[in-house]
């Protein structure tokens, strides 16, 4: 996409599209061509079927007018002028299905994944109302469920491997807080960290824990508790990273992107991004608190969303180490790094997906 338009994040986000390009950074074609053809709306990946057949797109569309009111009052509306949904695209044949278009329970639609354990069955999140909602459906798209248990604005869920349990956070009065819950939404509990920021839970790929950030709003660190909520310890420390990075050359309200921290395939370390020496530098980090530098950078240099392969022997990751804001992949311990992308400065390509094979 763009990111150098000076008339603000709009602009710049209509020219986003769902690419796919080969690990070796050759065939680079776009996703779903047919789902971005319509004026101001764009593409961007989302997620994956687990058999690597099928790409979650998410296409967005929003009015000029919109946005104009949103920018300014330096915040979003998404009750109005905004479509969002997410789509399952074949990548064999490129046909498309908007899954939250059937049986519509919001206009503004995200994060849709497929549930562990449970082929029929996708999970995402919902903004109704100017709240965001938990909801499971059948592949289909229908029989929409709210899986929310509070009134809070609740997102950034996922479910564990096994299917049958969730997590997400939710912004309520006394901060962001975890919760764990059965996979209909039941017995929620908060996990207790004592920190008035917890934000973006991640289950490991063996279920035996749950990955987050928590502190204070961007002064927060990796922290892990056991499945059922106990035993919370901070793995890592991100040096005064404040967890976010901009997106754009022009910075405009709210135009930057959370750089969480996720797991390996092997759920024995997590992958983050930490301030070292006036870069912001690719981590990782073990259960018990061993850290690892993967990257060497001159001052000024970012990387952000590392995300392993499937196999747990490469990591992807975006990085303006050679200027623009480009994607890399390396051997799982940061080693033979190259770029699999060729950007020139102004455009920028980010949030990489693996394809399982």
């Amino acid at each position: 996409m763009r990111c150098d338009d000076p008339r603000g994040q709009f602009y710049n986000w209509r020219t986003t599209r769902a690419m796919i390009v080969d690990a070796d950074g050759s065939n680079r074609r776009d996703a779903a061509p047919q789902l971005g053809r319509e004026p101001n709306t764009w593409t961007q990946f989302v997620g994956g079927s687990p058999d690597g057949k099928q790409a979650v797109v998410l296409k967005c569309m929003e009015t000029e007018e919109n946005y104009a009111w949103e920018r300014e009052h330096r915040t979003f509306r998404t009750t109005e002028g905004w479509l969002a949904d997410e789509c399952l695209v074949d990548l064999a044949t490129g046909v498309a299905k908007n899954v939250t278009a059937v049986e519509r329970v919001s206009n503004y639609n995200a994060g849709l994944f497929f549930w562990p354990g449970d082929p029929g069955r996708l999970g995402f999140t919902a903004i109704i109302n100017g709240q965001s909602r938990p909801y499971s459906m059948k592949l289909d798209g229908t029989d929409k469920r709210d899986l929310s248990s509070n009134d809070g604005f609740s997102y950034g869920y996922s479910a564990s491997p096994d299917g049958k349990r969730i997590s997400y956070h939710s912004a309520e009065a006394k901060g962001y807080t975890v919760y764990l819950a059965d996979a209909g939404g039941g017995n929620a509990r908060e996990v207790e960290s004592g920190n008035s920021f917890n934000f973006a839970p991640a289950w490991s790929p063996d279920g035996q824990w749950l990955l987050f950030v928590s502190g204070e709003h961007y002064d927060c660190h990796p922290h892990v508790v056991r499945a059922d909520g106990t035993g919370l310890r901070k793995i890592a420390d991100r040096g005064g990273y404040r967890g976010v990075i901009e997106l754009l050359d022009v910075p405009d309200f709210h135009s930057e992107s959370s750089d969480v921290p996720l797991w390996a395939t092997d759920s024995k370390w997590v992958y983050f991004t930490a301030k070292v020496d006036g870069a912001i530098e690719l981590m990782r980090a073990s259960l018990d608190g061993a850290v690892e530098r993967l990257t060497h950078s001159k001052p000024g240099v970012l990387h952000n969303h590392p995300q392993p392969s499937p196999d747990g022997k490469q990591v992807v990751f975006g990085s303006t180490r050679d200027g623009a804001r480009a994607l890399y992949v390396a051997d799982a311990d940061g080693k033979h790094m190259r770029a699999i992308t060729d950007v020139i400065v102004g455009r920028t390509m980010m949030h990489p997906r693996w394809q399982p094979v």
